[in-house]
């Protein structure tokens, strides 16, 4: 391909030589990719399934520039602009507030737009092309292992069988799976019937810790095949790999690259909310592939669409192990923020703490805010040096959640962030301020989910301490009792079309 400005052939090297600006060029249709060309495998393996920008690839632009005349490489805009309509290619923002201008010395121009929605993974604008790869398609050539011996119940394996033939007809499904009924062993078999049929897999997650939990489990029954876990300061961005745990946000470096795209807690903040990272998703699709959307808590939308039957699914009520979920007690303990602000937390909750301690047994105290949690945790320090607080912010984030599941933490005050994606086997779980508008229905249900979750420990105390009770905490409950209802009288799973 050619970009042909004021008469001139312009390749991409020069372009970014000269700094002009690339969304005011007209592009021409590509070349044909050169077969004859000897490519190089390394640039192939970074490239293939991504599209970055320059200053993200790791290569020589007179090698980017060589693959890109032979048709290995393609550019993509930036940013276009259709009338008073602005796109950013990248993240998929059309908010007209999320868009900003700056005096461009690369283009020259004073008013070059750039997206303001996705600057953390680098600027993108008007005159910064995105490259992907274009060429040959990287063949897998590695033997799929499966070495997971464990067995399924009767709601997993249905489930399981489902998702099996998802994947081999290319379709969508949701899979509704209370917390704690194994929704991660229900995909084994999809995924090694995937890798068996030379297809890309990846499982995208919004947090973090998620991914920190599911890579080193998959690595263990996928012990030959190639991993990456992909996450604001991974090591493993540059390392090709033919399953891939990642956050929603590292979808958006990614065009047309999984054969199969497993969306895990699709209920989870900030999947919801942020329509850039649902973007993400279907950028990152190939054109024939298979959607898999997991969670314990849809949306009152998801919920509709299941009942009216508009939505593909598969619904498992019961925990694999068979033991209902526990349901949360409700305690009122006071004007807890009042007693804060005099350096004391609820009796009840002390209480609760010291019953912890004194049987040895870990537990998380979930609370509404950062700065709760630093005055809750220098109180209960008294009680045990040991108990520290973890938040999204924390610098210490992945070391602390580290050491609480080593059990060197006998107690956790956390924010939200441990809702979902931490499994401590013999816990318990209390929340400080229940009534606050952060634990919505789905947060109590999921905080709720941390308890009983293991088949040595099937049993344990959610309790929710309040200083009045909630729609949200009332809906929570309902839908627990609700779940253990229907996993007694529908033989543990229901299936529809």
């Amino acid at each position: 391909m050619r970009f042909i400005l004021k008469d001139q052939c312009l390749s991409p090297t020069f372009l970014h030589q000269e700094g002009l600006p690339f969304s005011r060029i007209e592009a021409l249709p590509h070349i044909s990719t050169n077969y004859q060309f000897n490519h190089l495998p390394q640039l192939q393996s970074f490239l293939s399934g991504k599209e970055l920008l320059l200053s993200e690839i790791p290569f020589p632009v007179d090698i980017i520039h060589t693959h890109y005349e032979n048709g290995c490489i393609q550019l993509n805009y930036g940013i276009t602009k259709k009338q008073k309509t602005k796109c950013c290619h990248r993240c998929g923002n059309q908010d007209e507030h999320l868009f900003a201008s700056f005096d461009c010395a690369k283009c020259g121009e004073k008013d070059c737009t750039y997206c303001r929605k996705c600057i953390m993974m680098g600027r993108v604008s008007e005159c910064t092309p995105l490259y992907y790869w274009s060429g040959p398609e990287e063949k897998s050539s590695s033997q799929t292992v499966f070495t997971w011996e464990g067995t399924l119940s009767p709601g997993q394996m249905q489930a399981s069988e489902k998702v099996v033939s998802t994947i081999k007809e290319n379709k969508e499904i949701l899979v509704w799976a209370v917390c704690g009924a194994g929704k991660t062993e229900v995909l084994f078999e999809g995924i090694y019937q995937a890798l068996k049929d030379h297809k890309r897999v990846c499982i995208a997650t919004p947090r973090t810790d998620v991914v920190l939990e599911l890579a080193p489990r998959l690595k263990k029954v996928f012990p030959e095949t190639s991993i990456s876990a992909l996450y604001g300061g991974s090591d493993d961005k540059a390392k090709p790999a033919t399953l891939v745990i990642s956050t929603t946000h590292q979808l958006l470096r990614f065009k047309e690259a999984f054969d199969v795209i497993i969306v895990d807690e699709v209920d989870a903040f900030p999947y919801t909310a942020d329509q850039s990272l649902q973007f993400a998703v279907q950028k990152s699709r190939k054109k024939q592939s298979s959607l898999i959307y997991l969670t314990a808590t849809p949306s009152q939308t998801w919920k509709k669409e299941v009942a009216l039957n508009r939505r593909p699914f598969v619904k498992i009520p019961a925990r694999y192990h068979g033991h209902p979920l526990p349901v949360p007690e409700f305690h009122w303990c006071g004007n807890w923020k009042k007693q804060l602000t005099k350096n004391q937390v609820p009796a009840k909750v002390i209480d609760w703490l010291k019953e912890r301690l004194g049987n040895d047994k870990q537990a998380f105290l979930f609370v509404p805010s950062i700065q709760v949690i630093d005055q809750v945790v220098t109180i209960c320090q008294k009680l045990d040096s040991r108990i520290l607080g973890v938040h999204a912010e924390d610098p210490e984030r992945r070391q602390k959640v580290t050491a609480f599941r080593n059990k060197e933490i006998p107690i956790i005050v956390t924010s939200t962030i441990l809702e979902r994606g931490v499994t401590i086997p013999n816990s318990d779980v209390a929340i400080l301020g229940s009534e606050e508008e952060i634990f919505t229905e789905s947060a109590l249900v999921q905080i709720s989910g941390r308890v009983g979750r293991s088949a040595a420990y099937p049993t344990g105390v959610i309790r929710f301490f309040h200083f009045g009770k909630t729609k949200a905490m009332i809906d929570a409950k309902r839908h627990i009792c609700q779940m253990n209802e229907e996993a007694m009288n529908n033989d543990y799973i229901t299936i529809k079309r």
